[in-house]
């Protein structure tokens, strides 16, 4: 009775009558297009920055960044290219971690990267302790 009222309040608001049969939805495409994907990605130009900026403004890339050829060509366009990509992570709360000399990972706002300083061994006084 009162189900019949609203099923006719929305279907005359739409505008086409609605039928008794079920509306079948497909779970497993909205399943797909929500994965995180990880993804590569080489720096050889400043300008390759807009394209990983991109990717990780969709909330659902984890960037690997490999700048060993930018890094050879021009350290001040690395410097700037680096500087814009953790000036959006930090926009979007990811983060960031340089991974060796040529690698950087870049994280969105659902992901943390670990980043454990390594603390030096204190090595005993004297041979007593």
């Amino acid at each position: 009775m009162v189900f019949d009222k609203i099923k006719k309040a929305f279907s005359s608001s739409i505008g086409e009558p609605i039928d008794n049969e079920y509306l079948e939805i497909d779970l497993e495409k909205e399943e797909e297009e929500n994965k995180v994907l990880v993804k590569l990605f080489v720096l050889k130009q400043y300008e390759d920055v807009n394209e990983i900026l991109n990717s990780l403004r969709e909330g659902y890339t984890i960037a690997i960044i490999d700048m060993k050829i930018l890094r050879q060509k021009d350290s001040i366009e690395l410097k700037r290219a680096i500087s814009k990509i953790k000036k959006t992570t930090d926009a979007l709360e990811g983060s960031i971690a340089g991974f060796g000399e040529n690698m950087v990972i870049v994280t969105p706002s659902f992901a943390k990267i670990h980043k454990e300083t390594a603390q030096p061994k204190e090595e005993p006084k004297s041979k007593f302790e």
